[in-house]
């Protein structure tokens, strides 16, 4: 599962990847560096202290993101 969010400070997107069959879960964000989980426990953990709806150009598509993560992940509860 793959995520491309527009912010508003950057012409590219911030990229949630989280991928089980390789055990990738990363993100790459706005300035193009990033950051590398162990699991997507972690990775939401990190978005929800880290980015808020407002910091993207469709706020919808951040929620939407978090929701549809939460529908394939139930343990993640925040």
């Amino acid at each position: 599962m793959e995520f491309f969010l527009k912010s508003k400070d950057n012409a590219y997107p911030c990229v949630v990847t989280i991928d089980e069959d390789n055990g990738r879960y990363t993100i790459r964000k706005s300035d193009s560096s990033g950051e590398v989980f162990n699991s997507p426990t972690e990775l939401v953990g990190w978005i929800l202290e880290n980015w808020e709806a407002d910091e993207f150009i469709d706020k919808e598509e951040f929620v939407t993101m978090l929701n549809e993560i939460k529908e394939y992940f139930p343990i993640i509860h925040k």
